[in-house]
């Protein structure tokens, strides 16, 4: 049996446990590919006004974990979506612990691997993963705005399709290149993943992401090729004091 969004989310929604006074409605949407910073950037600024924080890719990461390990074939999508609600994810959205279980499992650290990595794509692209992943996420940012706490969510097509009502899109980017080393730099444990093996990976996961990756008119881009993390979070921290202007969110 496969819990429901809202029952799955209860016992992880509220973890966060920080003091910092609510911020009224506000969600700030951070896309981009593979590498380009989005998770330490979408926690930084999430711990920076003390938001919740949603990463959306760990839910599609989660899913096709599970169906690795249970021996389902990831490129036939009839079987992926046989599958599909079997798994219970549990994902939860304090940015100092932003843990993933699933079916109570912490699954943080396998889902991070090459194999995953590897094989999420194609199970992202399947309209039906999609469609319940994305009813999912859409849950969790409501119940957020609605405790009045706000979030900052990170992925593909957050600003374009998740979230496109969020007050503040952005889109991070980079060279090929620094997200290469930046995704190497992250498999250390892995001797296999040299830079030109990840480099060539990262090309064919760019291109199966493409029909996902959907960068929202209004979203800023923010190239962070030559820029230290703590100048992108202040950027898109900045962003979202300017706009808070006539919105319910206030400092």
């Amino acid at each position: 049996m496969t819990k429901s969004a809202a029952s799955t989310q209860e016992t992880v929604v509220g973890d966060a446990g920080r003091s910092a006074p609510p911020r009224q409605g506000l969600v700030i949407a951070v896309d981009g590919p593979a590498g380009s910073g989005k998770s330490s950037t979408a926690r930084g600024v999430a711990r920076a006004l003390g938001l919740r924080y949603l990463d959306t890719g760990a839910m599609y990461r989660a899913l096709t974990w599970w169906l690795l390990v249970h021996d389902i074939d990831t490129a036939r999508d009839a079987a992926v979506v046989e599958q599909l609600r079997r798994p219970v994810l549990e994902v939860g959205t304090d940015p100092d612990s932003p843990i993933i279980r699933v079916d109570g499992a912490d699954v943080s650290g396998p889902i991070r691997t090459r194999e995953v990595s590897n094989a999420v794509s194609a199970v992202a692209s399947i309209p039906q993963v999609r469609e319940y992943l994305i009813a999912q996420q859409r849950d969790i940012i409501g119940r957020a705005v609605g405790a009045g706490d706000g979030i900052v969510a990170e992925g593909r097509d957050i600003g374009s399709v998740v979230a496109p009502d969020a007050p503040v899109k952005v889109f991070l980017t980079a060279t090929e290149e620094v997200r290469a080393q930046r995704r190497t730099a992250d498999l250390t444990a892995d001797p296999a993943a040299t830079p030109a093996i990840t480099l060539r990976e990262q090309a064919r996961r760019d291109r199966r992401d493409a029909p996902q990756m959907a960068r929202a008119a209004d979203a800023v881009e923010i190239n962070a090729t030559s820029l230290r993390l703590d100048e992108v979070i202040g950027e898109i921290v900045g962003l979202a004091r300017e706009r808070r202007t006539g919105s319910a969110w206030t400092t």
